[in-house]
């Protein structure tokens, strides 16, 4: 019997700015839903200087299931649309 744990995919994007990097990150920590993580954050210089942007791209990582089969197709066969295998073990 194999045993898989599998996470919600669910993928948020947010904006933010500043004058400095600390600022914009501040900002993207600030703006942070809950249950999701700061994944990816490029920034983007004004093109006078001063202004910075980011778009900060955030991933749920608190919402997560355990599923079994038999076998590993089954397995695949049973992570429902919008979810990933994480981790997987033989039970």
């Amino acid at each position: 019997m194999l045993r898989a744990t599998i996470r919600l995919i669910e993928t948020v994007e947010l904006e933010a700015s500043g004058e400095s990097l600390e600022e914009v990150h501040a900002q993207l920590e600030a703006n942070r839903p809950e249950g999701f993580d700061l994944v990816k954050a490029p920034v983007k210089m004004g093109k006078t200087g001063g202004v910075i942007t980011a778009a900060g791209t955030y991933q749920r990582r608190d919402q997560t299931q355990v599923i079994e089969a038999a076998t590993m197709p089954e397995l695949n066969a049973k992570v429902p649309d919008g979810w990933q295998m994480l981790h997987v073990q033989t039970v």
